[in-house]
């Protein structure tokens, strides 16, 4: 059993936890944070159903001044535990990683920090094996992820020679405060770092890329340009997304008509924070131009990351060498394919 500790109990780190909680081979030791936030305080008025540790000393003393039953610090903790998930604010985990190697400690950082913080920029199905058995591991973003699902996805069956994307970003996640942009859409400088990324991971391929932020919360849009090695029907782009554990084929038809239908959708299912973990894809979307094809996807982008992080931690352990036995794994215990 491998023993998980989560840092940084904010967006995402509440949705690893909750992730890890349902791996039947991964034990969850607790939760680090460095001062009380809206999430602790559901945590805590759920009942605290993980422990709580401190960042810091400081730390503590502010969380138990605020009411907080603090189980201790980071570094009280990290001689008992495998492995960290660190989901803190970005240039958090850099620092953090100083004391990961004081006590000789594995990590996965997320798409925040910077590409040199790790020794592998990972994905669990385009390149599980180069996170095999290495010590720090960091995942692409939320946008990147998804993604690389699907053209690793075309990649496998007929190769890809090149990609092009246009994504329509939300421009922050609900419930922040931060940003203010409103009836109003904002370019960014091209290429775009998700289609980077994607060279990165996958370098065989050519992408680039534009993005476009938008004033919605529940989602991201990412419109994809593929150019296959093989010529690829519309058929055959339905069967092999369909074929996908994590990508799922949906139609306007059925009232997925955008970011808000899914959201509210995973709401009726009674999903928690209204939370899905697949990529939706649009079949109403497929075209062909050419020997090109095209579609759209939507990126759950605070969800979209956790079976990724869950299948870097299999890899950084050890825990499967098998890249497929790892991903159906994670798949099983997070209840994927539900929809199958």
């Amino acid at each position: 059993m491998v023993k998980v500790l989560v840092a940084g109990y904010g967006v995402i780190g509440q949705r690893l936890a909750d992730g890890i909680e349902k791996q039947d081979d991964m034990e969850l030791v607790g939760v680090v944070d460095a001062q009380p936030t809206l999430s602790l305080l559901s945590l805590k008025e759920k009942g605290m159903p993980y422990r709580l540790y401190a960042a810091f000393e400081d730390a503590k003393k502010s969380l138990e001044s605020a009411g907080y039953e603090v189980a201790g610090t980071l570094e009280d903790i990290l001689p008992e535990v495998d492995i960290v998930l660190d989901a803190t604010s970005p240039g958090v985990g850099a620092k953090n990683k100083e004391l990961y190697i004081k006590y000789g400690k594995k990590a996965v950082f997320q798409g925040g920090e910077k590409n040199d913080i790790a020794d592998v920029f990972f994905h669990g199905y385009a390149n599980y094996e180069k996170g095999i058995n290495e010590d720090f591991l960091k995942l692409t973003s939320c946008n990147t992820t998804g993604l690389i699902r699907v053209i690793d996805a075309l990649d496998r069956k007929v190769g890809i020679e090149r990609v092009a994307i246009t994504i329509v970003r939300r421009v922050a996640d609900p419930g922040d405060y931060h940003r203010g942009l409103v009836n109003a859409l904002q370019v960014d400088k091209a290429p775009n770092h998700q289609a980077v990324d994607l060279m990165n991971i996958m370098p065989h391929i050519d992408a680039t890329g534009l993005l476009v932020h938008t004033p919605i919360t529940h989602g991201h849009f990412i419109s994809v340009l593929a150019s296959p090695k093989e010529d690829l029907s519309i058929e055959e782009m339905k069967l092999i997304f369909s074929e996908h554990d994590r990508i799922r084929v949906v139609s306007i038809d059925q009232g997925f008509l955008g970011n808000a239908s899914i959201f509210r959708y995973a709401r009726d299912m009674g999903y928690t924070r209204g939370d899905i973990y697949e990529v939706p894809v649009w079949e109403d979307t497929f075209v062909k131009s050419g020997k090109d094809v095209m579609f759209g996807i939507h990126i759950p982008q605070e969800s979209v990351t956790i079976p990724e992080t869950i299948d870097a931690i299999r890899a950084s352990t050890g825990m499967q060498t098998d890249r497929l036995k790892a991903v159906s794994l994670t798949n099983k215990n997070l209840g994927l394919p539900y929809w199958k």
